[in-house]
């Protein structure tokens, strides 16, 4: 059962489309075993926990005829129950399943939630993958008969990898079941014992530092394209998925998290969340840092380092196993750019790598008709890609897949119905060529500024806008609970530079970057005191119609605090997949808050001055 404080998400945090439970039994189905198994000398503090465990046996599998097995933990709020689907689905594959709700999740036990840190979630994982493999030290009980249980239907692979008890077994999962995957594989290289085989972690986080807080002004090289999102500066807090996360959840909806939009209101939650009996049951590192962004608005060195400490960014080195990802269009909690950074990193150190773009994610959760079925994962796209990864990495039967890079394309499904063709391959990523635009006053004395192919046709400009509050006013989402709002920014608060309505079809794929100087004085003599004195600014790319409507596509912004504004910046800007339609037009804008977001205290008035030779511009990675 999962805790009372900790029911804090729906289905769409668990594990997004993997998340629905299975449909009542038939005599086809497997009848899980419930298991309680003990994990021992977990973190610095010796832990002993409790895992609360299903495992799936297919009939047919014994001990005279074993079977390869699969791992799987829920998202985050989430239970065993969510992988039922998985485990049937594999199941009638072949695969043992042992399905197990995560640390501090079971009811009745005293451990804590701790981000899927290797030191427990990951050590905790690696005794169950032990049990697995018949380790008769992991003790683990029936919990209907009261009985020991050992495992002896799963195939051994002991005698070729000289790692005792090691089982055949990959693991998949979706969120916190995506990254605790990383950390298994992790823990288990750092200790000597690799026995994960293979691994599928979907819509899942590089750097959980980033996630919550993200900087897309200080990025490695200024790209996630280097193999990192992990800024060396504080980033900007994107407090209504942490309110999520704690205590407001879904219980009061978007109502709730709307009053949060007051700045003292928005204190006094998450003061009032960090002290919290039992810290709503998580680490005190998360409480802390909670309250320090209410206090001081942003996170400080040492909740950066706690967070990124719980990510593969900081243990990239140690995952060796071959890795399918798979990352969502739709997620404004973890985004594509965290998936370049996994899969560059991996790649470059010669880790057998995919990726793939799916069309759904934490903020749209439902995938496509064919896209993905894990009751019947033989009879969707990605279903049948997972059971091919598995089946060579972990089986060892059937072809090595391709290690390449797959993206949805909505407008081909749009007009096609067709999963399999809504899907593009190139062998790795990126893909396309990129295009500049420059940054340009308006010709026709409009309220936007031009983007223009040419620096030659740059005119001279002047565009100013000021950030007004530390949440908002400018609107893009309800962080997963709604999306169907319009994007709005008030007058005054945002400037924006658009092309000419385009005369041919334009489709993105990968992250445009932005490089601006920016005028900011009052910022200018107030950040050399740290963070709180910094210019913050909200980086966004419109599809502008030809009526003006705005889209932003799935809700995607780029938040930056500018550590030096007397300097130019490059912002990465959100990694889409986008077609701008014939007659449409692009813009970029940048804005001073964000209803999502936690700004800055103070007023900041910016201007943009544009003009040849002043080197503003935009770059669009453009395929076709």
């Amino acid at each position: 059962m999962r805790r009372a404080t900790t029911v804090l998400v729906t289905t769409m945090l668990t594990a997004g489309g993997m998340a629905a439970l299975a449909p009542p039994a038939s005599a086809s189905e497997i009848t899980p075993r419930d298991l309680t198994i003990t994990v021992t000398g977990l973190g610095p503090e010796n832990r002993t926990c409790r895992i609360d465990a299903d495992l799936y046996v297919p009939a047919g599998v014994s001990k005279a005829r074993p079977a390869p097995a699969l791992l799987a933990t829920n998202g985050f709020g989430g239970t065993k129950d969510d992988q039922a689907d998985l485990a049937q689905g594999f199941g009638e594959q072949g695969y043992v399943t042992l399905s197990y709700t995560g640390l501090g999740f079971v009811d009745g036990d005293n451990c804590p939630i701790t981000l899927d840190d290797r030191e427990h979630d990951g050590n905790a994982a690696g005794q169950l993958v032990r049990f697995l493999g018949g380790d008769p030290a992991i003790s683990a009980v029936d919990d209907a008969t009261g009985q020991p249980v050992r495992i002896d239907q799963v195939v051994r692979e002991d005698a070729r990898t000289g790692v005792r008890y090691d089982p055949q077994v990959g693991m998949t999962g979706g969120s916190y079941g995506g990254q605790i995957q990383f950390a298994t594989a992790g823990f288990e290289k750092a200790a000597g014992t690799p026995r994960v085989d293979a691994i599928i972690p979907l819509i899942t986080w590089n750097d959980l530092s980033y996630s919550l807080a993200p900087d897309n002004s200080g990025l490695p090289q200024g790209t996630a394209r280097s193999g990192s999102v992990s800024s060396g500066n504080s980033g900007v807090f994107k407090y209504q998925w942490a309110a999520l996360f704690t205590t407001v959840g879904v219980i009061n909806g978007a109502q709730d998290l709307q009053a949060l939009a007051d700045p003292e209101a928005f204190t006094a939650f998450f003061q009032q969340a960090s002290q919290a009996e039992n810290c709503a049951n998580f680490e005190p590192e998360v409480c802390r840092a909670l309250a320090e962004v209410a206090t001081i608005g942003y996170p400080t060195q040492a909740s950066v380092d706690y967070l990124r400490s719980n990510s593969v960014a900081s243990y990239m080195r140690d995952v060796r196993v071959p890795t399918l990802i798979g990352q969502g269009q739709a997620d404004t909690l973890f985004n594509l750019q965290e998936s370049v950074a996994t899969y560059t990193a991996l790649r470059r150190q010669g880790t057998p790598v995919s990726l793939v773009w799916q069309s759904w994610g934490h903020s749209s959760s439902t995938p496509k008709p064919g896209e993905l079925d894990m009751r019947h994962p033989a009879q969707s796209l990605q279903g049948k890609a997972a059971l091919a990864w598995f089946d060579h990495y972990v089986r060892d039967r059937g072809p090595k897949p391709p290690q390449g890079f797959a993206y949805y394309r909505d407008w081909v499904y749009e007009a096609t119905g067709d999963i399999t063709r809504s899907y593009a391959v190139a062998p790795s990523y990126p893909v396309g060529t990129e295009r500049t635009f420059h940054l340009s006053g308006s010709s026709a004395g409009g309220r936007d500024g031009a983007l223009v192919t040419s620096p030659t046709q740059v005119v001279p400009g002047l565009s100013a806008y000021s950030g007004v509050a530390p949440v908002g006013p400018n609107y893009t989402e309800t962080s997963a609970l709604d999306q169907s709002g319009p994007v709005t920014d008030p007058p005054g608060t945002a400037i924006r530079f658009a092309t000419a309505p385009l005369t041919r079809a334009m489709d993105v794929v990968g992250s445009p970057r932005l490089t601006v100087r920016l005028d900011a004085p009052t910022v200018a003599a107030t950040q050399a005191g740290g963070p709180a004195g910094q210019l913050v600014v909200h980086a966004k790319v419109y599809d502008i119609g030809p009526d003006g409507a705005i889209e932003l596509p799935n809700r995607l912004i780029s938040p930056v605090r500018v550590a030096d504004v007397t300097k130019p910046v490059t912002i990465e800007l959100p990694g889409i997949v986008h077609r701008f339609e014939r007659g449409h037009r692009l813009a970029v804008v940048l804005a001073g808050g964000d209803l999502a977001y936690r700004g800055s205290t103070l007023p900041q008035p910016v201007t943009l001055t544009t003009g040849p030779g002043r080197g503003q511009q935009l770059t669009v990675p453009v395929v076709g």
